[in-house]
């Protein structure tokens, strides 16, 4: 009977030393599950800090680009203005001067009233074949584009010398009068009389501060 007793009781010891085995190592499992957990969860919050981060950092950039662009939009009407401005007060400053001692300083300040009413000069002379009248409208030297070659007349003696059937080609008489002189545009080079592009034409601007023939080219 005694070693009866003696082995229940090491059996419900054994028993017990199971289950305080099992519980144990349901411990550490569950403990390691909840640090796996926490592992899972920490590179997430990191990856969410750092996208967070890079939009911040894009709005940023976005923010200071769109500054930029507003800064050189803003620059760049400012020197359009400018330009502008400038252009006026050259055109106005021209036309005083034309209104208070008669000269120009440029072809630009040469107002359109002006440059065709010495259009219709230069037509009625051509259609009159007036070699001394176109003479008289002319500053020497001016060039003369030939169609057998181009020369430099020099004086007004040497242009009257060429001869009126010389320098009245029908070409450029039909040129001329076919010419618009209400809508001349000046340029560098001053403003051209003629009936289109690559026709026969006069040209004529400020030489010594009036106007005058300066080429004629076939």
């Amino acid at each position: 009977m005694a070693d009866l007793r003696v082995i229940r009781k090491v059996s419900v010891f054994m028993k017990k030393a199971k289950l305080f085995l099992i519980a144990g190592a349901m411990g550490l499992m569950v403990t390691g599950c909840g640090q796996g957990e926490q592992k899972a969860v920490e590179p997430t919050v990191e990856i969410q800090e750092s996208t967070e981060h890079v939009n911040a950092a894009d709005d940023s950039e976005n923010t200071e680009t769109a500054v930029n662009t507003k800064e050189t939009t803003q620059e760049t009407k400012t020197l359009e203005t400018e330009s502008s401005e400038q252009v006026s007060e050259t055109q106005t400053k021209g036309t005083e001067e034309k209104k208070t001692d008669g000269t120009y300083e440029e072809n630009f300040a040469v107002d359109s009233e002006a440059a065709a009413e010495f259009g219709r000069q230069i037509k009625e002379a051509v259609a009159a074949k007036d070699l001394e009248k176109l003479a008289d409208l002319t500053a020497f030297p001016i060039y003369a584009g030939f169609p057998e070659g181009g020369q430099s007349v020099e004086s007004k003696e040497v242009f009257l010398n060429l001869g009126a059937d010389k320098i009245f080609t029908q070409e450029l008489m039909d040129s001329i009068a076919a010419a618009d002189e209400t809508n001349l545009n000046p340029s560098m080079a001053g403003f051209v009389l003629t009936k289109e592009s690559g026709a026969p034409n006069i040209i004529f601007g400020v030489r010594d501060g009036v106007l005058a023939v300066s080429g004629i080219n076939y």
